[in-house]
């Protein structure tokens, strides 16, 4: 019998990329439109994933990505937590 576990999968919106749910960061709206970033994937409500790669954040700030796929507006701080977040992952691998 296989033993191996199935990856699950998703896209990140920003750059159309497949990856495993662990390397990517999902960013939820709730029923009452409040916008937040879900560490563990497991808020109720509208999801969007996001690579943990700068550039990717930075692409979708650009483009409104996240604006347009949770049809929310997406306040800046959003960004700047994202950011934050990977920044932080970065210096604990290294």
């Amino acid at each position: 019998m296989n033993n191996r576990k199935k990856v699950p999968m998703r896209k990140c919106v920003a750059t159309g990329e497949m990856k495993p749910k662990k390397e990517l960061v999902r960013i939820v709206r709730s029923k009452e439109g409040e916008v937040s970033i879900d560490q563990t994937g497991k808020k109720s409500g509208r999801g969007a994933y996001l690579s943990k790669d700068k550039e990717a954040v930075l692409l979708a700030k650009k483009k409104n990505t996240l604006s347009n796929h949770l049809q929310a507006d997406i306040d800046e701080s959003i960004y700047n937590e994202l950011l934050e977040l990977i920044e932080k992952e970065n210096r604990q691998s290294i």
